[in-house]
């Protein structure tokens, strides 16, 4: 099946779109939208495309709590059962790496939790940077700790009409 590529902004960064006809497979977070990969112009959208770009626009306008896009990302049963998991944290909340292992029965698995979390594809959709470390530090995030901070304070504004700093 074909792949396709798309940029779209977003107030952290250009959001790189991949996927094909059907799926969403990756969602990244970039400074730039520069690229050696082929990207479609916005006449060229396969549907699902343009409904992620629609979900995300919501999404970061307040309006929009929970992604309906299709996606699919390739990866083990326990990785698989990770990013199952994080679909269940709600928006504008937290948990833990160690409460994430905890929920899957493998409280031994933390590591591997947060390795599994650290590879999620589909940033933002789901919602790995809704992780974060036992103490309630802000831990590890692939686009940076000022997005992850960004989007927990996004969510939390929306959600419980909080303003300022969390973090």
């Amino acid at each position: 099946m074909e792949q396709y590529h798309y940029f779209t902004p977003t107030p952290v960064g250009s959001l790189l779109i991949a996927g094909t006809d059907t799926t969403i497979n990756a969602l990244s977070i970039r400074d730039n939208d520069k690229t050696d990969l082929p990207l479609l112009h916005k006449t060229e959208l396969p549907d699902v495309f343009l409904q992620c770009v629609a979900e995300t626009e919501a999404y970061f306008a307040g309006s929009l709590r929970n992604f309906t896009i299709p996606v699919a990302q390739v990866g083990t049963a326990f990785q698989q059962s990770v990013w199952d998991k994080l679909l269940t944290i709600p928006y504008g909340q937290t948990t833990t790496y160690l409460q994430l292992a905890k929920d899957l029965n493998n409280p031994k698995a933390i590591r591997a939790v947060g390795t599994t979390n650290g590879r999620n594809q589909l940033w933002v959709v789901v919602p790995c940077h809704r992780v974060i470390g036992s103490d309630g530090t802000l831990t590890g995030y692939a686009g940076g700790l000022w997005r992850k901070k960004w989007l927990l304070e996004h969510e939390m504004k929306y959600r419980f009409g909080q303003q300022g700093q969390l973090f």
